[in-house]
């Protein structure tokens, strides 16, 4: 049985740019309450410590990679220098069962802890380049999806979070459908259990009579929120005064605030920009509707998150949100890139309170029952007794094997 993961991931809370810090964050504590010895090596933010023990999980954070290096390929670099600088000398100390690492930027790292010291590795793949990117164009993505392969081919086995993931890695890196594990993401209800008056957050983004449509997440392309800007129109033209706040930092927001004007509903959105947990759990709180318009989702937490915090989501008919948003009962599904179909599942949600109220106890009551941690916990700990037991036997082989080969040859000689 396993009793020490040593967990790879380049970001983990207060560093929050995806969805991956908070699956790691969440599953690193939950798998240390059913009894692991969990240790994140992880890229350091500033404002924390290099050691942290957060809820059981030992958190340890590389050194000096605030620094400027000349471009992102150069950062990821030193980034798993400084991991493995960290993993060989926890490894020296407390001996690790099994390595878990999280997508492709750990790949140099996990790689040699594997190679290095013989240790199973076990890899989450959040989503791929070509996904993202919707192709391969140029030669940086060509590499990512290099190490994207590299790092599912070295894996004793391969977690993803939806079908839809499943599907690709079989497509793009040709995995044998018997090396990957689907295993979902999670959330926990309670999180958004909080206590606190609505009403002035409220009232500081919108009059009593206006609607809230909330979007979080980063500001790329293919978050879609272009999609969300283009429907608004038509949104307005029936709730007119409907608020439309966007939370989420990337490369796309000052094409999106040019969208939203050239629109004509500039001062029907604002972009918040990064906000705190804290922060976040209470727009949740004062949301009509989250809106997840995607054009490429692996699995879609925030929809999860939605639905933990009991608000109606709209989404996109793409990747892992079809997975777990079954349209008109845990949510509204339209369809990808189309602002009209998008329009029409944010308007039947405003105009249907019995919808509404019926898309919320459906969502919650999924959440609970199927998308929580203490079940994934489960899910990716046997996961790592399986790669553990196979890692023993493939060493009992060798040595046996090694042995018959040594009196094979004390035999000839006699």
């Amino acid at each position: 049985m396993p009793k020490r993961v040593l967990m790879l991931a380049w970001e983990y809370p207060p560093r929050v740019i995806g969805g991956l810090s908070r699956v790691v964050w969440a599953l690193s504590r939950e798998l240390v309450k059913s009894g692991l010895e969990v240790h994140v090596v992880t890229a350091d933010h500033p404002g924390t410590r290099e050691y942290d023990l957060d809820e059981g999980v030992h958190v340890h954070r590389v050194k000096s990679q605030t620094d400027p290096t000349p471009d992102f390929l150069h950062w990821v670099a030193r980034l798993n220098i400084g991991m493995l600088q960290y993993a060989i000398q926890l490894h020296n100390e407390v001996k690790f069962d099994v390595v878990h690492a999280h997508d492709w930027m750990v790949t140099d790292s996990a790689w040699v802890m594997k190679s290095g010291f013989g240790l199973p590795l076990v890899s989450t793949i959040h989503a791929t380049e070509q996904g993202r990117m919707g192709g391969i164009h140029t030669d940086m993505q060509r590499y990512v999806n290099q190490l994207e392969w590299r790092l599912t081919f070295e894996s004793w086995r391969v977690i993803v979070n939806s079908r839809h993931m499943e599907h690709e890695l079989q497509h793009l890196f040709h995995l044998p459908p018997d090396k990957i594990r689907m295993i979902p993401n999670g959330t926990d209800p309670s999180h958004f259990d909080v206590q606190f008056d609505p009403q002035p957050l409220r009232n500081q983004y919108a009059a009593a009579e206006q609607k809230i449509v909330l979007f979080v997440g980063r500001l790329v392309n293919e978050k879609g929120v272009q999609v969300l800007l283009e429907a608004a129109p038509q949104v307005l033209q029936n709730y007119p005064g409907t608020q439309f706040l966007i939370v989420g930092t990337g490369y796309f927001m000052d094409e999106l605030k040019g969208r939203a004007h050239h629109l004509g509903v500039g001062h029907n959105v604002k972009f918040l920009g990064y906000v705190g947990d804290d922060e976040l759990i209470q727009l949740y709180k004062i949301a009509d509707i989250v809106a997840i318009p995607s054009l490429y989702e692996p699995f879609g937490i925030v929809a999860l998150e939605a639905m933990a915090a009991q608000v109606p989501a709209v989404v996109s008919d793409v990747g892992g949100l079809r997975d777990f948003v079954v349209h008109m009962e845990t949510g509204v599904t339209t369809y990808a890139g189309n602002s009209q179909s998008l329009a029409w599942g944010l308007l039947e949600v405003l105009r249907n309170p019995d919808l509404a109220e019926k898309l919320r106890k459906n969502a919650l009551d999924s959440v609970h029952k199927i998308y929580n941690w203490k079940v994934i916990s489960e899910k990716t700990h046997a996961v790592y007794k399986e790669v553990v037991e196979a890692a023993a036997l493939e060493a009992d082989s060798v040595s046996e094997s090694a042995s018959v080969s040594k009196s094979n040859k004390l035999l000839t000689r006699s």
